[in-house]
């Protein structure tokens, strides 16, 4: 299941798909899927698809991740045939500076990067650059600039999906491919042995830009019950440990005020019965993620959330455990087989 999920994982993570712009990389997931469900658009560009019918009246369970990934996005031509652009979703700016940068226009891709000022002119201690001010160098002319690229063009940072040692995977936009590749090995599971309940899946558009993508799905599908999967803060040199989990060590299972506690209680005993390491994630208000928008949504939706656990946020070289990515799989096709037991709460 390791190599199956290492693949999948690879086509989704190397597949564009920037914030109100992912068409490749939704068009990747459902491939996978039409194997085995029938798909569908949302007018907002998330991938929606029935995996199981379920009985007559049977509650629906949703298994949901976010296809989205952070980016840039151009705003205008610039002096010298720069590029400006702005940032989609929560960057951090300080590794900004420097990077090789995609600029996807209507005509195709081309490469740029974002200008940074030497150290050596630099006067003082020079500040990184806001998040709305980049500066993208693609090598144009003025002239071939303002004929090739366009304001609202979307850009991707560049990066490599990596395999490092002990199963661990470094790339770009595993926030959130990594749960997406989890929602999708359990939906095969399910399709292979359909639990009494419906069962649907949800890669939701614009998660890193408020949510709108699970928001506006949420009024066709209706869930009684759902499985949001995000990726959480694991433990590295200098982040705070009481703040992180950790990688390799399983699914985090979260506990919010949004979140459903018997739902959250039910995972953590799964996960004992599976003979799984699993971690607690705790959150005294909202969680950050597409599970706040689905459980609150119209009549709203008894709600869980199992995060990954995850390296280097929001920058080119997200880092992942494979196998934590498998667990979550194996607990959310788990909870499937009962998830009808949960649907009134």
């Amino acid at each position: 299941m390791k190599e199956k999920i290492y693949g999948l994982l690879r086509q989704l993570c190397e597949a564009e798909g920037v914030s109100g712009d992912e068409k490749q990389a939704a068009a990747c997931a459902e491939r996978f899927l039409s194997g085995f469900a029938k798909t569908r658009y949302t007018p907002l560009g998330s991938l929606t698809a029935q995996v199981c019918p379920g009985a007559p009246g049977a509650p629906h369970l949703l298994l949901t991740a976010h296809i989205d990934q952070i980016g840039l996005i151009v705003t205008q031509t610039a002096e010298k045939g720069f590029l400006r652009a702005a940032a989609v979703g929560g960057f951090d700016r300080r590794i900004l500076a420097g990077q090789r940068v995609t600029v996807h226009t209507a005509k195709g891709g081309y490469p740029a990067v974002i200008a940074s000022t030497p150290p050596h002119l630099q006067a003082g201690e020079e500040k990184a650059p806001e998040t709305d001010g980049v500066l993208l160098d693609t090598g144009c002319t003025p002239k071939e600039a303002e004929a090739l690229f366009a304001p609202g063009d979307f850009v991707t940072l560049h990066g490599v999906f990596r395999t490092l040692a002990g199963g661990r995977i470094s790339s770009p936009a595993l926030d959130d491919r990594a749960g997406c590749a989890a929602v999708l090995a359990a939906a095969e599971m399910l399709a292979k042995a359909p639990p009494a309940c419906r069962v649907s899946v949800l890669l939701s558009s614009q998660e890193e830009t408020h949510g709108a993508g699970a928001l506006s799905a949420m009024q066709a599908l209706k869930p009684d019950v759902a499985l949001a999967v995000d990726v959480s803060f694991a433990a590295a040199c200098g982040v705070p440990a009481h703040r992180c989990g950790e990688l390799s060590k399983g699914p985090m299972i979260g506990f919010a005020p949004v979140l459903s506690p018997r739902v959250s209680r039910r995972l953590v005993r799964l996960a004992k019965e599976l003979d799984m390491p699993f971690q607690t994630e705790v959150m005294s208000g909202a969680t950050g993620t597409d599970a706040d928008q689905i459980a609150s949504a119209g009549r709203g939706a008894v709600t869980g959330l199992i995060s990954i656990p995850q390296r280097y946020m929001h920058t080119p070289v997200e880092t992942v455990d494979i196998g934590d990515i498998e667990a979550v799989a194996r607990l959310m096709a788990a909870f499937a087989k009962e998830a009808h037991e949960y649907a009134a709460g």
